[in-house]
């Protein structure tokens, strides 16, 4: 049995045949998606998925809200805002 770590579905099992020829199970993390606006579902603009190597300053976008909304889910919280 696996030990507890890689119980988990967050980890990939890899198949791997080793050169004895017994066939053996390798373990890595999935790959991690591009960040998505909470609101519209749709990856934020001007981020990758390689953003979380960087600082948070250097990552995201320097627009209000840069790195938290998409570009449409800005511009609708800023007419709304204008309009009241």
């Amino acid at each position: 049995m696996p030990r507890p770590a890689y119980r988990s579905r967050s980890v990939r099992r890899i198949k791997v045949r080793t050169p004895g020829g017994r066939t053996a199970v390798h373990y890595e993390k999935r790959a991690k998606g591009a960040p998505r606006c909470p609101i519209t579902g749709l990856a934020i603009g001007g981020m990758n998925k390689k953003i979380y190597r960087f600082g948070v300053s250097n990552r995201a976008p320097t627009r209000p809200y840069g790195g938290v909304f998409s570009h449409k889910a800005l511009a609708r919280a800023i007419r709304l805002a204008v309009r009241k």
